[in-house]
């Protein structure tokens, strides 16, 4: 594993799905023992540990992808924590309808852009990691210290591209496998199609909204999942915004929690496309003082702040993309692919 010290940490890892966890926990460590096991969050998901579903995620997990349960092992070892700990931490959206995780992503047929939020104690200490698995394509994806990778964005070597927003979606009634686990999944597979089939096909206990897209494809799909549909809307016209609700007519019966910021965002982002405004100036606007966007303030009604900012590219024969600081305006990164080119493109999405 390398890191280098950008506003946002580059990391490789490789191997084993315990070596890739091992390298994860390792690099996230100091950050989780400096922030996260002393976070309000942190001990709201720990007092789930006698829940009765926790036993049947794990069990799910077994079942069906005991290649996760490897790399959380490794995350944990990495970490220096409890495995049963880690292992609840990153099933917290599945337990506890208001885990950290924000996020909004403005949808087009050939381009995806997406602000990812998240706990602000973690500014500063989150990453870029190239990951390279013996028995699956390469992925780059945002990471979380403490967390799997795939629940952020990601594009894999197939060139399948993903951005993922919460759904803050009420108490399950049966079990399911943790949704962290099913994003994690859909790095390892070869196209949308095959991403909304894998979802289809298991059962699911929290609730994410997803951006999928490849290039070559005729548009990019709008994806909400909870336990009780998988919900699929075809971008292929005009644009859309999506914050951190479920608004797919398949989920209107879906019992959750709609924040003031979530409705907001939601609201003013849909006004902007409106005008026909760009994506990434849609992402940086603050223009609503109480509830931006673009999310700073360290009063932020849902405790959440943008850590970063992905622009993703699908119009070409390879994805193109790039990552930005929150309310940047070069990028921090930029990638034809999985490679990071040798000299900036003249490219902006």
């Amino acid at each position: 594993m390398t890191i280098d010290h950008s506003p946002l940490f580059w990391l490789e890892a490789h191997g084993s799905h315990h070596e890739i966890g091992l390298a994860l926990g390792r690099w996230g460590a100091r950050a989780c023992q400096r922030h996260l096991i002393h976070s309000p969050a942190w001990a709201q998901v720990m007092a789930h540990r006698h829940d009765p579903a926790v036993p049947a995620l794990r069990a799910m997990l077994h079942r069906h992808f005991p290649w996760i349960e490897q790399e959380l092992a490794g995350l944990a070892e990495g970490l220096g924590l409890p495995p049963e700990d880690v292992f609840l931490w990153n099933c917290r959206g599945d337990l506890w309808a208001l885990a950290p995780d924000g996020c909004t992503t403005v949808l087009a047929p050939q381009r995806l852009s997406h602000n990812e939020d998240g706990d602000p104690g973690f500014a500063g200490a989150c990453g870029l990691a190239r990951i390279r698995p013996i028995d699956a394509p390469a992925f780059v994806s945002f990471l979380y210290p403490g967390s799997l990778p795939g629940h952020t964005f990601a594009v894999n070597g197939a060139g399948l591209a993903i951005t993922v927003n919460n759904i803050r979606a009420r108490e399950a009634r049966a079990a399911g496998l943790p949704r962290m686990a099913l994003t994690r999944a859909l790095l390892a597979v070869q196209s949308p199609p095959q991403a909304i089939a894998l979802l289809q096909a298991h059962p699911r206990m929290g609730a994410f909204h997803l951006g999928i897209g490849q290039p070559g494809g005729a548009g990019t799909f709008s994806v909400e999942f909870s336990q009780a549909a998988v919900s699929v809307q075809p971008i292929r016209q005009a644009r859309r915004l999506h914050a951190n609700h479920a608004l797919h007519e398949a989920q209107r019966d879906l019992p959750q929690i709609v924040t003031e910021s979530s409705s907001r965002r939601q609201a003013r982002g849909a006004a902007m496309l409106d005008r026909q405004a760009d994506a990434l100036d849609i992402l940086r606007d603050t223009e609503d003082g109480a509830e931006p966007i673009l999310r700073l303030s360290p009063a932020d009604t849902d405790q959440e702040n943008t850590l970063a900012t992905a622009d993703i590219d699908l119009s070409g024969e390879q994805v193109r993309w790039a990552v930005y600081s929150p309310g940047g305006r070069q990028p921090d990164y930029r990638f034809d692919g999985l490679r990071q080119p040798p000299a900036p493109p003249t490219w902006r999405g």
